[in-house]
């Protein structure tokens, strides 16, 4: 089994990248990847918590740097139905309260519907993604088109392990000029949830 390696990233929303958008676009697209995720904010964290592909995945942000780079490390990957002991680990990670569980084990639908939807720390979102993947100095470099609950936006990311890679081409492609803002910064101020 792979280890599992903590990716410094660099990433920003809007709806257009300019000339940034054009470098990147110069070099050989690798792969355009299509999926429906779903994202639970939390009032209480940032961790990034989506379900994909029918798995419940959880990133924490490790550290950030002197450059504002955010390093993200992988710390859950669960398969649905979701039994108790997991489901204490996803509300430790949005830290928020566990309500009673009236089930041995909860299944997609249950877990949205009576965990997710009730609770008043919690909010989803669903996401649409259509990412096209390059890779530019070793490092993954992607620009997405994304509908939040059927609003378009744009991304741009560049990640890898090594942060002054993810530095160098940051500049190297002009997009030292734009915000860098995570998935959950973005998704809360969409839906004007405070940023703790």
């Amino acid at each position: 089994m792979a280890e599992i390696k903590a990716r410094w990233e660099w990433r920003t929303f809007g709806e257009a990248f300019g000339e940034a958008e054009s470098r990147i676009n110069s070099f050989p697209k690798d792969k355009v990847r299509h999926s429906a995720e779903v994202y639970i904010l939390s009032k209480n964290s940032m961790d990034n918590t989506k379900i994909r592909d029918m798995l419940m995945d959880i990133k924490t942000l490790r550290q950030v740097n002197a450059d504002k780079l955010e390093q993200w490390f992988p710390v859950m990957k669960a398969g649905f139905p979701l039994a108790p002991a997991v489901l204490g680990d996803v509300f430790r990670a949005w830290k928020a309260e566990m309500p009673r569980l009236g089930r041995d084990a909860y299944g997609y639908e249950e877990f949205l519907g009576e965990l997710v939807s009730p609770h008043a720390d919690l909010r989803m979102v669903r996401v649409e993604k259509e990412r096209h993947g390059f890779l530019i100095n070793g490092c993954i470099v992607e620009i997405a088109d994304l509908k939040f609950d059927g609003s378009p936006v744009r991304t741009v990311a560049v990640e890898m392990e090594d942060p002054a890679a993810v530095l160098g081409t940051v500049r190297q492609l002009g997009l030292d000029g734009f915000e860098n803002v995570n998935y959950l910064k973005a998704l809360k101020r969409f839906v004007g949830m405070e940023i703790v």
